[in-house]
């Protein structure tokens, strides 16, 4: 379930590709399967395929299915169905105000308190932030700070942005598997077997931050400007085909605006656009 917050509605979010995940996830046979799935060589060669001039013709289906407006994007003749899936915008807009918090992407967004012993619960697993970004770093900071989980479905605008003007200290590439993160896959802790990214970043306004790019099943690729400064709103980067994720640690300074907590809470996500203002520094 999705929380709207332009119209104040829950509605059920549809998974693409849902009755092949079922079957998948849920299924002996499918089980299976899966193991070969989700390897980043099946992803690669899927990839490949999408970038072909062939795969075109899934592209007027797909706008059709998921109500796309091609008008807000720009005007170009596609190359392959990978071309459309990482199209860009005609026009960006980011809340400006340094205090303010913002979505790096067009997503649904859940939000976890980190405790004071840095473990996260996040659906049916409890996850250490060892765990998540694989490094023997001082976490100390993020004691009771918020882990964002940004979630991009395959109809996501699939390109996303710095939360603020800052540096990258450090980024680690972490090779794994390529879960799907929809809600099928709550049985494998998805976010510390998937291939991941992990951009350690000092902002102005919100002090350190870990930003991690997590892959998806069938994702081609994480494409990374690797920029070391960079300012709030900037694209930062783009998934190639498939559905993903970006997951943000922050200190306890971050308030997360109050219907997001509240849907969070619920267990229901919170639908949030490229530059959306989604918290603010606490004073």
């Amino acid at each position: 379930m999705v929380y709207n917050r332009e119209n104040k509605t829950v509605n059920k979010d549809t998974q693409y590709g849902g009755k092949y995940l079922n079957f998948l996830y849920n299924n002996f046979l499918g089980r299976l399967i899966l193991k070969i799935v989700i390897s980043p060589v099946f992803s690669k060669i899927n990839g490949k395929y999408n970038k072909m001039a062939i795969s075109k013709n899934k592209i007027k289906k797909f706008i059709e299915k998921y109500n796309i407006d091609i008008n807000e994007y720009e005007e170009k003749e596609y190359k392959s169905f990978n071309d459309f899936f990482i199209r860009k915008k005609k026009q960006i807009h980011y809340d400006k105000n340094k205090n303010s918090f913002i979505a790096p992407a067009d997503s649904k967004l859940m939000v976890y308190k980190i405790t004071d012993d840095l473990k996260i619960k996040i659906k049916q697993s409890v996850y250490t932030l060892e765990e998540l970004i694989l490094d023997k770093i001082d976490l100390e900071q993020y004691k009771n700070g918020n882990c964002l989980i940004f979630r991009l479905s395959m109809d996501d605008y699939h390109r996303y942005c710095f939360i603020d003007d800052g540096t990258i200290e450090k980024v680690r590439e972490i090779k794994g598997k390529l879960h799907t993160v929809s809600s099928i896959s709550d049985k494998h802790k998805v976010y510390s077997q998937n291939t991941r990214i992990c951009n350690y970043m000092i902002t102005n306004n919100f002090e350190k931050i870990i930003f991690i790019e997590v892959g998806a099943l069938l994702v081609g690729k994480i494409n990374n400007y690797n920029k070391k400064q960079f300012s709030k709103g900037e694209e930062k980067g783009y998934f190639e085909l498939g559905g993903s994720t970006i997951v943000i640690l922050t200190n306890s300074k971050l308030k997360i605006d109050d219907d997001i907590i509240e849907y969070s809470n619920k267990g229901i996500e919170t639908k949030v656009k490229y530059g959306e203002k989604i918290g603010e520094l606490e004073c």
